[in-house]
């Protein structure tokens, strides 16, 4: 088992659903990520949080093997999102962002954070990405996200980002906005000529695609009927991906990300079913292997 760095957003969210609404609940990035990934080996977390970040959840984070030296306190209020979603809620209405202490972060590694062998680099500002990739001594595995603002203003630093990272994971719609291809199959084949050598699109309720070398991996997500809230859930699958990454001691290889998708999957399938981070808070492995020997039954079938 070794341990996993993330470098992304710490904030509190308010989130209105159909299922009800809720202020100020724990979220950004590195929190859902944390606290999917530590489910499987011990996350090292850089951010930035404001005064009024609560002590209870430094301490939560830390009961759940994050360790938080990496996270620095500064004067001022910690990132804010509001958001709301409707219908099939595939698609978040972003209402209000504060950027607060989040609009200078500075990312700077603690040394013993340096070595770390598997690197996630969460959705922020490419130029913040390279240069923390520039803090990281020979990692083993870099993964990386974005979103479609840094798509639209940072492409040039983002496509530099490209070359250096083996995984890059994103959703259905940055995919074909990076890549400008349309049909899936094309961004995937467009995204993994920029330089990654897997690229996984997250698909919400329809799971995920993969392409790894030549090799496509498509499966459907879990099927749960309480989706309460899907704040975070690419940011979870990505810590069941790098969570099992790290457990099990992975070099990359096609084979070892088909593995982590499927723990991502699983992540994420528990994150839908509260607010915020309320499931991760609670979850503990016997029911993420009940889960998994469920999936393993669904998408199985006789040749």
């Amino acid at each position: 088992m070794s341990e996993i760095l993330v470098v992304g957003s710490v904030a509190y969210d308010s989130i209105s659903t159909p299922s009800g609404h809720v202020d100020s609940t724990l979220g950004g990035s590195a929190n859902y990520f944390s606290l999917a990934a530590s489910m499987y080996s011990k996350v090292n977390i850089v951010g930035v949080v404001g005064e009024d970040y609560e002590n209870e959840d430094l301490e939560m984070l830390t009961s759940r093997n994050v360790d938080v030296k990496g996270l620095e306190r500064v004067p001022g209020k910690t990132f804010r999102w509001e958001g709301r979603y409707e219908g099939d809620m595939n698609d978040a209405i972003t209402l209000n962002t504060h950027l607060n202490v989040f609009q200078n972060f500075d990312p700077k590694l603690p040394e013993e954070y340096k070595g770390s062998p598997y690197v996630f680099l969460a959705n922020i500002d490419p130029v913040l990405q390279l240069k923390v990739l520039d803090q990281i001594e020979q990692p083993r595995i870099v993964g990386v996200d974005t979103m479609n603002f840094w798509i639209d203003s940072k492409s040039e630093d983002l496509k530099e980002l490209l070359k250096r990272v083996d995984v890059l994971l994103l959703n259905e719609g940055e995919a074909r906005q990076l890549s400008k291809e349309q049909n899936i199959v094309l961004a995937a084949q467009a995204l993994q000529n920029m330089g990654p050598k897997s690229v996984v699109i997250k698909r919400g309720e329809y799971g995920f695609f993969m392409l790894s070398e030549e090799k496509y991996f498509v499966l459907p997500a879990y099927p749960t009927n309480k989706v309460v809230d899907p704040t975070g859930a690419g940011d979870t699958f990505a810590g069941g991906f790098f969570g099992y990454l790290s457990k099990t001691n992975s070099v990359w290889s096609t084979a070892s990300v088909e593995q982590a998708c499927v723990h991502g999957c699983l992540m994420a399938s528990f994150s839908v079913e509260d607010f915020g981070v309320g499931q991760m808070k609670t979850l503990d492995w016997t029911k993420v292997e009940e889960r998994h020997a469920h999936y393993s039954q669904i998408v199985s079938y006789q040749k």
